[in-house]
Parts: structure tokens; C-alpha cells; sequence
């Protein structure tokens, strides 16, 4: 029966190609992304991206330069000539704007082709994506191509590895599957003594800072070992692609592009002595390397203790850093030599074999017969020292359990008597009217029937014992074991050659079959599971469906401990009898330990492997959700490697299912605050009209009273007087709510004007008069102000509220700032006092809407003043944020309250001179 590997299937893996058939079918609609990659800064990848564009804009493509970096370098810049420029968008960031990526603008132009440059950049705070790469996807997922940069320091995978050898630790990086996904890698490359020759010239950075970075990141050993980098990630990246093109043409021969090696794991004491000097080997070429241990129906009857051996020696190659792999079939040659070609491995590393019998052909014999094209390495037997000779002789002379599949061999070897008796008994009888071959034949059904069912011991026990009882009761002279012609020699001979041919291969169909059942009930096992917790919307559901799935398909008990806010692990609220006694035994430390640092531990690990328990982390991919703890029915299941892969398949399902209910959660609150929200908003705008109108009366009736003629006498005109200012009172909330209601559904418009700042904070002090009687004021408006391009009866409303709210918090007699300077891009204005103060931890949360400084206070005021000051200053494009700070006049901390107003460009004002009549200049100089 020939292998899935064999050297004659070179036919392409239908699961393979269904595979990469589905992912271009998704990706039909998707835009093309090429990445210019680069060892540092300064190798030229802008400037490579933007005259790959100029060429395609020249034969008609259309193209958008997104955003371009280029850190004031000439040549960069003068490469935008001709390129259409997407504007850059405003993003407030700690009291300044930053110039950000425009994705709406992107998204709404849809060009064909749109540059973006530096893919690992963080956005500012407010955008709607945190990184650049994310925006991209955006991009990309709206059918638009997409030509960007990246250097390689920004790969996640390499963070470390660049951080230990600059010294440097880059924060902006993304994840490898981003780079691995692009559709092109454009390799920009310029060895190191050119590079620090530009930096010198001042082609990367401005002289000063040029100056410091070849102080610090950019010495040449640094950009030595870059480069090193950047050209293996790229080699490493053209790998996939290599592999993918030949898997699409049907290529079977190995293209020796890589120096990739596969070793080979047996049952031989020196498996180990072969992983490590396999590693060792591809530490010094650098190279990817695999491990594999093909499992043959001889093998699969190894004492306990010898496949213990291979499968630690399997988890000693995992350990160090190898993918590893136990394969099923009949030929060990001929399996390793076809997982070799497809995965396009050039060289084989085996260890050397010690051949019993001269006859014997030894595996790499084999190997290299079959795969003449790949090297083969022979790894040296090492010198068996005492312990492992001592343990070997252990081994042998204590006695072990025998295996169910034995027991079931016994069983066998009884069936097989029993038949070749019943078969005896019934040719007997028939002797006289049929020839002795079909008596033959009755033999030979009878060795297929115990080949089928019990394998190949009770089958080659049988065709022997077809032979003897045959001969014995059948061939003359009968009942003896004496031949009277030659030609029954040749029938025995038949007979045992077709026994033991039928015998082999139904043992490697039974096998084969074994094999796949196990795969397939592996396979339905995931698939059920994955269907039964797609439906799942509480936690407690997924816990008991892990735990039925996880002890129907493995025989374990198992546990799922949840994380409480602060991230320690808490015990279910509910734990089922059957793994009370899992509970009760656990290491609370362990599982926090496989928690905190999202590592397994246990049984099968590196940590802590002497314990009983498995500690699996469930990692999703935004954090880590729980732990999985596992007791195993027995420690040696859990280092068989396809179980610790199904099982590990079985714990990623269970985070993505934690992490879905914990979205569905999240999403729900946040409808039920939109909503709660919304509604507010209505009944806010619904009440606010309804009581303006009898507020307007009531408030000129009391005005009446006040005005009276002839005057109310002494006290009804104290009544009246407090009367009309509790209606002013009530007028300003209403006039709060309704404004607040009206700026959130968005109905306020800004009225943009160009105008000096000093005449609103005029008409702002003069409102606010009643308010700020008994309380000192200083202005403090910086000389000479810019004007300024914002709404002034807005403005005025945010000034009004600051110095009412100082007013309203501070004791008679307070000292009162309102302050303007120029910072920057931004005129910043300060409202302070010298009163108690802002409670800790509010400064940000009195801008909510209905909070206030004070929860219990008599002082007037529903929480909407400073909500509707952040509202319409974050209109106008700046930010606002209140602190507490050590007053200049003494006595308390005081709050100051800050908002900002980005200065733009004013309009140019003509110049005088330019108009007035040169007679006017003899003129006045007379």
C-alpha cells in the first residue's frame, strides 16, 4: 500500500488546494497590499514607494498619497510633485493637535491606489482605530490597493531580538501576520557604510539629531545586524510563497531555496543525542527545522516505556524550538521521504543505524534510494554510558502490564485454533467429492477472516497451522506429516506466501483504518465542540460544555477558573460533583501563575511537571480569559502529541467563546446606555420647550411685581425681588437642558467668525455681573492677541459658565482669574480660583453630564454647565480639562479650568501704505 508521502503521489494535497481555493475566493474583493521593507529608517523605502507610484500614475493609474513621512528630507518631498495629497486630519491630544491619517476621507475618495506610509504608526487618542495597520485593513477590506513601509524593527516577533541588541526597545510595533499576509514585500536594502554616510549628510535626520543617532541606534554594528534581520524575515516571507506556488503547480521535486531540516525520532536510546545535534545545527544556519516520528504497526506494539522514550524525546524537540509531527504508515522511508518534499525540506538528518543482520537495509539506505535529490545527514551513535546500559537491563527484566491491544492478540491466537479446527472438521467430510485445491481454498478464507478481524500474529499463526493441519489430515499419506510427491512442497510454499501477503496487508488496511477513525472521531469531537459553544451566551454554559466535551473526548476531569476584575482567579460559583474532587486539590498559585503569564503548567510542561494537574491558559486574542485545569485519567496521555494539539485546539475555542459572551456583554451595556441616553436626551428637549413658555411668564409677572407702581410696601418687595431671581434661576437650567439637548442631536451650528478674543471676554464678564458680585476678578488677557476663528455667542456661554461655576464653589470675598495666552497652535484660557478645590480623582468626571463637585449641596445646579463647556469647545476643535493647583494668593488649592482654541491661519490684511496717496506722505512729514 503506497504512502500519502510516497515518492510516486506528487499529486497536490486536495485539502491544500480547497484550502488556498477559498482564501482567493475571499479575497476577490479585497485590495492588494505591497510592503517596502527595510532594515532602519533612511534606506529609501519612501522614496522606492513613491517612484513605484510616479510610474504607475504615469500609465494612468489613479493614485493617493494618504499620508507621507518625510522628516524634512529634500529629496522625499520633492517626490510628492505630481502625486494628488490627501489632507491630513486634526486629532486634540493632550492640550495640541496632531496631524493624522484622514481614513473617512480615504474611504469616501476610494482611489485605486493610496500610499500610506510608516504601517506600524500609533494613532493619536480619538481616532478611530489604534494603529495605522489596522486603518489599512480598512482600506484594503474596501477593495483599495495599498502601497506602505515598515522597517524591521516593527515586528512584534523581533521586538526582543532587536531591543538586545541596540538596546533600544521599540514601542510601536505590529503583529507578524500583518506582514505575512501582504501580497508583495518589496526589500530595500543599503549596506551599512552608505547608510551612516547619509546620516552624516544629513539625508536621514537634521544634523543634531543626526548626531545623536549615531550615538545610539544607528552604530554600525547595529545596522549590521538589521540588515541580517531584514533579509532572513524576507527569506522567511518568499518561503511561504515558494511553497504556496508549488503546491499549486503540483511540484514534487525539493527546491533546495532554504536550509530547512527535518530530523528523524525513533525508538532508538541515541533520538535524543539526533534532536539536540539538530538543534545545534539550526542555531548555526539559523534555519527552521521539524521533528518527526512515524509510527508503523510494528512500532505501535513497543513496550510502554520505549514510546514514553519518543514521545519526551518529541517534547525535548518542541522545547527546543522544533515543529514537531507523528506520522502514521506502513514504510518509514518512504513517509519521512514525502513529508520532506512537501514541505520542501533539503536535508534529512537521521541518526545512524546498527544493523542486526547483514541482510538488513538500514532507514537512510532507504531514504536516500527513494529521495536521491535531498542530502542526508547521519548523526553519530553516542557511547552508551553504565546508567542507561543499567537501565536498559532494567527494562528488560522487570515485568510491565500487558497492553489491551496483547490481551486482544491472545484472544486471537484462540479464534485462529478454533477455526482451523472448524475448517478441518468441515473438509473432512467433503474429502471424497472435491480436489484437495479447493480444500485450499477453505484455508485460505479461513486466514483472511482472522487477518480481518484479530491482525497479523493470530494470522500468520493460523496460515502455519493451515499448513500443518492440511498436510497432517489431507495430503497422502494422511496422518502423517510425510509427503508422498514434491508438488504439495509447492502448494505449502503457495500457501504460506499467501497467507503472510494477506496477512501484511490487511494488518496495514487495519491500521490505516485505525488511523483514520482516530482522526475523523478527532475531528467530529472539535467540530461538535466548536458548534455546541457557538450557541453558548453565559459563562456558566461554556463551562459545562467544556466540561462534557473535554471528558467525553479525553476521560478527564476538568475546571474553568474565571478571572474577577482585578484579575485573580475565582472558583465557580456552582461546581459539579464530579470534579469536586478537582477542586478541592488544585494549586490556586499554579493556575495564577499560568494565568498572569498566559504559560502552561503541569503535567507535561516545563513548570512545575511533577504535579497532577494541567494548567492550560485560555488565550484569546485580546487577553487571556481563564485557565483550563485538566486531571488526566492517566499522565502519559497528555505527552501524546495529537492529544496536547486537539487539546490545545479545544482551549482556543473555549477563550474565543469567553471572549464572544464577554463582547455580547459589552455590546448590550452599550446599547442600554445609548438607548438610556437617547431617551434622556428626548425627555431633556421635550421638557425644556414645554417649560420655557410658563417660565417666560412667570418670570415677566414677577419682573411686574418688582417694577410695580406705586411700590409694594417693604417686605412684598424682598418677596417680589426673590421671587423674579429664583425665576432667573430656573430659566438658566431650563436654558442648560435645552442647549444640551440640542448640541447632542447635533442641531447647534457653528457660526465661524474671524474677531479679537478680548471683546467676548467683555461681554462674558459683563452676563455674568450678579453672579460674580462679592467675588474679585483680575483679568489677565495677554497683549496683542491673534484673531480668532470661533463662534463668540458660544464662547461667551463657555466663559459665563467657568466664572459662574468659580463664583458658585468659592466663598465670598475669592479671588477670581480669567487668564489668555498664546501656547503654541492654541489660544489656552484659564478660569482659577483660590477656593477648596476639585475633589480627587473628579477632574474628569465633573464633565460628565448631571455631576457635580459637590453630590449633596444646596447650592443651585443640576451637573450640565461644564458638560455643555466641553461640548461646544470640543466643537471648535480644541480640548478642556480642569486641575487642582497651589493658588497664588494663598489659603486653599484653587481650580483652574483650561480650554484651548486651535489659532489657524487669520486672513491677510491689506497694507495701508499700499493705498494711501503719496501727496498724503509729503503731507504729513511737512
Amino acid at each position: 500500500m503506497s504512502s500519502p508521502y510516497s515518492n510516486d503521489n506528487l499529486r497536490p494535497d486536495p485539502d491544500a488546494l480547497l484550502a488556498q481555493l477559498q482564501v482567493q475566493e475571499s479575497l476577490a474583493g479585497r485590495g492588494k497590499l505591497r510592503i517596502y521593507f527595510g532594515a532602519s529608517a533612511g534606506v529609501g523605502k519612501t522614496y522606492a514607494m513613491l517612484g513605484a507610484a510616479h510610474k504607475l500614475h504615469s500609465e494612468g493609474r489613479e493614485v493617493l498619497a494618504g499620508v507621507i513621512e518625510s522628516h524634512g528630507r529634500a529629496e522625499t518631498a520633492a517626490m510628492l510633485n505630481g502625486l494628488e495629497l490627501l489632507p491630513m486630519k486634526q486629532v486634540a491630544y493632550r492640550d495640541k493637535q496632531l496631524p493624522e491619517f484622514d481614513l473617512d476621507a480615504a474611504l469616501q475618495r476610494k482611489p485605486s491606489l493610496i500610499l500610506v506610509d510608516e504601517l506600524a504608526h500609533s494613532n493619536a487618542s480619538g481616532s478611530r482605530h489604534p494603529k495605522r495597520w489596522q486603518d489599512v485593513e480598512e482600506l484594503l477590506n474596501a477593495g483599495i490597493d495599498v502601497f506602505t513601509t515598515l522597517n524591521v524593527q516593527h515586528l512584534e516577533s523581533l521586538n526582543d531580538v532587536v531591543g538586545g541588541i541596540t538596546g533600544i526597545r521599540v514601542a510601536e510595533t505590529l503583529p507578524d501576520t500583518v506582514f505575512d499576509a501582504a501580497d508583495e514585500v518589496v526589500l530595500v536594502d543599503l549596506p551599512a557604510d552608505e547608510l551612516l554616510n547619509r546620516l552624516k549628510l544629513g539625508k536621514v535626520y537634521k544634523l543634531p539629531q543626526a548626531e545623536r543617532a549615531s550615538r545610539n541606534f544607528f552604530r554600525k554594528g547595529n545596522l549590521i545586524a538589521l540588515r541580517e534581520l531584514a533579509l532572513r524575515r524576507t527569506a522567511d516571507r518568499l518561503q511561504g510563497d515558494v511553497q504556496a506556488y508549488r503546491i499549486e503547480k503540483s511540484i514534487g521535486a525539493v527546491w533546495q531555496t532554504d536550509a530547512a531540516l527535518l530530523a528523524c525520532v525513533g525508538p532508538s536510546p541515541s533520538a535524543e543525542h539526533v534532536i539536540r545535534s539538530t538543534a545545534r545545527l539550526a542555531t548555526q544556519l539559523n534555519a527552521e527545522w521539524h521533528a518527526v516520528y512515524v509510527e508503523t504497526p510494528r512500532l505501535q506494539r513497543l513496550p510502554s516505556a520505549k514510546r514514553e522514550r519518543i514521545l519526551k524525546t518529541l517534547k525535548l524537540a518542541q522545547d527546543l524550538g522544533a515543529t514537531t509531527a507523528v506520522l502514521a504508515g506502513n514504510e518509514v522511508a518512504a513517509v519521512i521521504a514525502g513529508y520532506a518534499r512537501s514541505h520542501n525540506f533539503s536535508k534529512i538528518i537521521i541518526g545512524r543505524s546498527q544493523r542486526r543482520f547483514p541482510w538488513q537495509t538500514s532507514h537512510s539506505a532507504r531514504i536516500a534510494a527513494i529521495a536521491s535529490d535531498i542530502d542526508l545527514i547521519e548523526i553519530g551513535v553516542p557511547p552508551t554510558s553504565a546508567a542507561e546500559k543499567q537501565d536498559e537491563a532494567a527494562g528488560k527484566i522487570l515485568p510491565r502490564q500487558v497492553p489491551m491491544q496483547s490481551r486482544i492478540e491472545w484472544w486471537g491466537y484462540g479464534w485462529a485454533l478454533a477455526v482451523c479446527v472448524l475448517v478441518t472438521l468441515l473438509a473432512t467430510p467433503i474429502l471424497p467429492f472435491f480436489d484437495l485445491a479447493n480444500i485450499v481454498m477453505l484455508y485460505l478464507l479461513a486466514e483472511v477472516l482472522i487477518a480481518i478481524r484479530f491482525g497479523r500474529g493470530p494470522a500468520i499463526f493460523v496460515a502455519l497451522l493451515s499448513i500443518a493441519s492440511f498436510d497432517f489430515f489431507f495430503v497422502p499419506p494422511r496422518f502423517s506429516f510425510a509427503v508422498s510427491d514434491f508438488q504439495y512442497l509447492l502448494t505449502f510454499g503457495v500457501m504460506l506466501a499467501v497467507g503472510l501477503t494477506i496477512t501484511h496487508l490487511t494488518a496495514g488496511l487495519r491500521y490505516q483504518a485505525r488511523i483514520a477513525s482516530d482522526r475523523e472521531a478527532r475531528s467530529r469531537a472539535l467540530f461538535e465542540f466548536a458548534r455546541a459553544l457557538s450557541g453558548v451566551l453565559q459563562t456558566e454554559q461554556i463551562f459545562e460544555t467544556s466540561r462534557l466535551f473535554l471528558q467525553r473526548s479525553f476521560q478527564a476531569k476538568t475546571l474553568l477558573l474565571i478571572p474577577d476584575d482585578a484579575g485573580r482567579l475565582q472558583m465557580p460559583a456552582v461546581i459539579p460533583d464530579d470534579v469536586a474532587n478537582v477542586a478541592s486539590a488544585l494549586d490556586m498559585g499554579i493556575a495564577q501563575w499560568a494565568f498572569d503569564n498566559a504559560s502552561s503548567a503541569g503535567i507535561g510542561t516545563d513548570t512545575l511537571p511533577a504535579s497532577n494537574y494541567l494548567y492550560l491558559p485560555l488565550v484569546a486574542p485580546m487577553r487571556t480569559r481563564g485557565v483550563l485545569v485538566i486531571l488526566p485519567h492517566s499522565r502519559r496521555w497528555i505527552l501524546i502529541p495529537e492529544q496536547q494539539q486537539q487539546l490545545y485546539t479545544f482551549a482556543t475555542l473555549t477563550a474565543i467563546a469567553l471572549e464572544r459572551v464577554h463582547y455580547v456583554e459589552v455590546a448590550q451595556d452599550a446599547l442600554v446606555r445609548m438607548e438610556s441616553e437617547r431617551l434622556r436626551n428626548s425627555l431633556l428637549s421635550a421638557l425644556s420647550h414645554d417649560l420655557r413658555t410658563p417660565l417666560t411668564a412667570l418670570i415677566g409677572l414677577s419682573e411686574s411685581l418688582v417694577l410695580s407702581k406705586p411700590p409694594l410696601q417693604q417686605h412684598q418687595q424682598v418677596l417680589a425681588g426673590a421671587l423674579h431671581s429664583e425665576m432667573l434661576r430656573m430659566s438658566a437650567l431650563v436654558t442648560n437642558l435645552l442647549d444640551m439637548a440640542r448640541i447632542q442631536s447635533g442641531e447647534v451650528k457653528l457660526n465661524l467668525q474671524w474677531q479679537p478674543f478680548e471683546e467676548v471676554v467683555g461681554s462674558a464678564l459683563r452676563a455674568s455681573g450678579s453672579a460674580l458680585l462679592g467675588h474679585q476678578v483680575e483679568i489677565r488677557v495677554a497683549h496683542e492677541l491673534p484673531l480668532i476663528r470661533f463662534d463668540a455667542v458660544l464662547i461667551e456661554r463657555v466663559l459665563c459658565n467657568l466664572l459662574e461655576n468659580a463664583a458658585k464653589y468659592t466663598p465670598a470675598g475669592s479671588h477670581i482669574v480669567l487668564g489668555a495666552v498664546v501656547n503654541g497652535r492654541y489660544l489656552a484660557v484659564t478660569v482659577a480660583d483660590d477656593g477648596p478645590g476639585l475633589p480627587a480623582g473628579m477632574e474628569d468626571a465633573i464633565f460628565e453630564k448631571f455631576t457635580r463637585g459637590e453630590r449633596e449641596s444646596a447650592k443651585p445646579g443640576v451637573g450640565l454647565g461644564l458638560a455643555i463647556c466641553r461640548a461646544i469647545v470640543e466643537a471648535h476643535g480644541g480640548t478642556i480639562h480642569a486641575r487642582s493647583g497651589h493658588s497664588e494668593h494663598g489659603g486653599h488649592d484653587g481650580a483652574q479650568f483650561i480650554f484651548t482654541i486651535p489659532l489657524g491661519t487669520p486672513p491677510s490684511m491689506p497694507d495701508p501704505e499700499e493705498h494711501e496717496p503719496s501727496v498724503g506722505d509729503d503731507t504729513e512729514k511737512a
